[in-house]
């Protein structure tokens, strides 16, 4: 008993040590995984904003097609803006990687854009969803811009035209001290008022939590039938039990 208690200190209490020490605020993406509109526009936004640089090289787009209910002829002609080796266009078989090389992406950002396929699991989607909603403008940034949550982020940021452009204005500082954001102000308007901004970012934060955990949904609809099966065998096998026991006893 001592050695499970041990155990479990030593599990979980790093992970609580580690939750409850953050002070970054994340704002909550409250996103639908069973909203297969939101997955939809999510992919598009995905594909047309982000995956210039950025691959989801663990997903196929054939796969993309089946789980949101997309033909293939949809995504073909909508989604697949990528070709293989020899210049063809990529089919809806393959991976959903990029033609931009690692050796241009340094020379151009002076990192290589990582694959997203994980990112809603290692990050998590209200990680993202605060993330993509906290760039603001910076003269000292290689790419104009920085981010509130991501302190000297390499990315530009991709959404500006939808969302505007924000100025960060700083809390009360003693002359020489760091400076501490207070909060983001919009200063440029974009095409989207707040809202609608909130709304395509949630759909993109959607696809990627969906990207990172496909079977998701189907494992937990699974679930539920493989606890009541068990449920149900251990009543049957503790009347079996019972039962065969009752003539010893």
């Amino acid at each position: 008993m001592k050695t499970l208690l041990l155990a479990f200190l030593i599990t979980f209490m790093p992970l609580t040590g580690m939750a409850s020490g953050s002070s970054v605020h994340l704002d909550e993406a409250n996103i639908d995984p069973t909203d297969n509109a939101s997955l939809q526009r999510g992919a598009k936004y995905f594909i047309n904003y982000c995956m210039g640089c950025h691959s989801v090289k663990y997903q196929r787009y054939s796969r993309m097609a089946s789980d949101l209910g997309l033909s293939d002829i949809q995504v073909e002609d909508n989604l697949i803006f990528t070709t293989d080796e020899d210049g063809a266009p990529s089919k809806v078989g393959s991976l959903m990687t990029i033609n931009m090389s690692d050796k241009y992406a340094k020379a151009a950002f002076g990192v290589v854009p990582p694959d997203l396929s994980l990112v809603a699991r290692s990050r998590s989607p209200d990680w993202i969803y605060t993330y993509l909603r906290s760039f603001y403008l910076d003269d000292s940034r290689p790419m104009g811009v920085n981010n509130s949550l991501f302190k000297n982020v390499g990315m530009p940021h991709v959404l500006w035209e939808l969302q505007g452009l924000q100025t960060a204005r700083y809390e009360a500082h003693e002359e020489g001290a760091e400076k501490h954001i207070s909060h983001l102000e919009l200063t440029q308007k974009g095409s989207l008022n707040e809202a609608e901004y909130n709304t395509v970012v949630r759909d993109l934060v959607n696809f990627l939590a969906y990207v990172a955990e496909p079977t998701k949904q189907k494992r937990e609809s699974m679930g539920i039938w493989v606890i009541l099966f068990l449920i149900i065998f251990t009543f049957i096998a503790y009347q079996l039990k019972k039962e065969y026991w009752k003539d010893i006893h």
